[in-house]
């Protein structure tokens, strides 16, 4: 079979809700050293390839918002696709501890390939389907390790991240932080200002309402957990949408 670098679950849905998972998958594809980055299974498990349990939610999210979800084919260690072309860190070398051998003096020949095969058809699949909606509105659905190596724990069950565009964050971050059961970060654990990312490229430049959603990753691993997540969210956000009048 060749080899497909991205999935749309759901893409015959007609909702406004185009739901986004950048890192689903740690597939290491054939063409890249024969499918190794000669990282360890241990590792390849980790959030280091990939976002543990946001497959499902965003699979679960969409399915109950009526619209698609776009998931990635290969892992984050490939190629990151929430970061622009030109990002430093589009091809990590070492990350959080781990030393990539597969990345190591990569050319800018084999950069050239995982950006034609893996990177590219996935940012053109998510463009596709915003572009099929009316008023689409973006929700791209990561998770986060509860701790990285020498780094205190994070507090929170999950954060938002957003940049410029605040219209849907802003309110959903306050209707979050009305359960009583969640802490919520604002921009943690990681800021959502990120120029050439996926946000910033199909919703900011857009003009499209958008929020990044990090979940730990933790409260995400089975697949009940995942549906669980997945509903609650497509109820708060179908709820918050329709306050705001977006």
């Amino acid at each position: 079979m060749t080899y497909q670098p991205f999935v749309v679950d759901g893409a015959g849905r007609n909702g406004r809700w185009v739901v986004l998972c950048d890192h689903a998958s740690n597939l290491v594809p054939d063409f890249v050293a024969g499918g190794t980055l000669g990282v360890g299974p241990g590792d390849m498990a980790r959030h280091i390839a990939y976002d543990p349990g946001a497959e499902g939610v965003s699979r679960a999210l969409a399915a109950a918002l009526n619209g698609p979800a776009i998931l990635s084919r290969f892992s984050r260690l490939v190629i990151d696709p929430n970061r622009g072309e030109d990002d430093p860190t589009l091809i990590m070398q070492l990350y959080d501890g781990t030393i990539i051998p597969g990345n190591r003096g990569i050319s800018g020949i084999n950069m050239d390939e995982r950006l034609m095969r893996c990177h590219r058809p996935y940012h053109n699949a998510v463009a596709r389907q915003a572009a099929q909606r009316a008023a689409p509105v973006i929700v791209s659905i990561h998770s986060y390790t509860p701790q990285l190596r020498g780094h205190a724990p994070r507090p929170w069950q999950m954060g938002l991240l957003y940049s410029t565009d605040t219209r849907l964050a802003h309110p959903l971050l306050a209707r979050l932080r009305a359960e009583p059961d969640l802490s919520v970060g604002d921009n943690q654990p990681y800021t959502g200002h990120l120029p050439g990312d996926t946000i910033a490229r199909h919703a900011i430049a857009e003009h499209r309402p958008n929020v990044l959603i990090e979940l730990r990753n933790d409260l995400i691993r089975t697949e009940a957990q995942q549906r669980a997540w997945g509903a609650r969210l497509a109820s708060i956000l179908v709820e918050t949408l329709a306050r705001e009048g977006l």
